[in-house]
């Protein structure tokens, strides 16, 4: 593999993850009923896209903890 190959591999995966969390908030339906941790919820459901959800996983829990007191007042994400 390219040393340009690997660069853009690892840009793209830090660029996408945390995605599920974004995704499940702002894409009416994605969010699948889930309150609290939607973006981690949103990320483990299956998918061609395993590799990216190793990343991605992490990242949103991360992410879903830090916006737990906006989940507490929103309610459900439809």
């Amino acid at each position: 593999m390219k040393k340009g190959t690997g660069a853009l591999l690892l840009l793209a995966s830090l660029l996408l993850s945390g995605c599920g969390s974004i995704i499940s908030r702002t894409v009416p339906g994605q969010g699948h009923g889930n309150q609290y941790y939607p973006g981690v919820q949103w990320g483990v459901r299956d998918t061609p896209w395993r590799v990216i959800t190793i990343i991605d996983v992490p990242l949103s829990a991360l992410l879903d903890t830090l916006l737990l007191p906006v989940d507490a007042r929103h309610g459900p994400y439809e």
